[in-house]
């Protein structure tokens, strides 16, 4: 699924949350935005972010962040050369989806 990007205002934000996908999801990239992911469930889950492009080295580097049983993280940004698919948007994957919602948000 194609989350929408929310956008941090100086009067705040109260972002909306929607159910990870088991398929993935994805986001248009500005290199400004961060995801936030709640995992309510009982058990850790892995969110991974796919790096589109390899290092120097010859190395595809995803960023995959565990994401404790009832806690949540925040991650990002993303730079562009390195996450924006063909599409120039992020891919996101997940080891489970039970429980757990994310929020694609940008800083201005």
């Amino acid at each position: 699924m194609t989350l929408t990007v929310q956008i941090v205002v100086l009067g705040g934000l109260t972002p909306s949350y929607a159910a990870a996908t088991a398929g993935g999801d994805e986001f248009v990239n500005s290199g400004r935005e961060f995801i936030h992911v709640k995992n309510g469930h009982t058990s850790p889950q892995t969110v991974t972010v796919n790096s589109q492009t390899v290092c120097n080295q010859g190395y595809d580097h995803d960023a995959p962040v565990v994401i404790p049983a009832s806690e949540e993280r925040m991650i990002g940004p993303f730079p562009k050369g390195r996450f924006d698919d063909a599409n120039g948007k992020v891919q996101i994957t997940y080891s489970g989806v039970t429980a757990l919602t994310i929020a694609a948000v940008r800083v201005p």
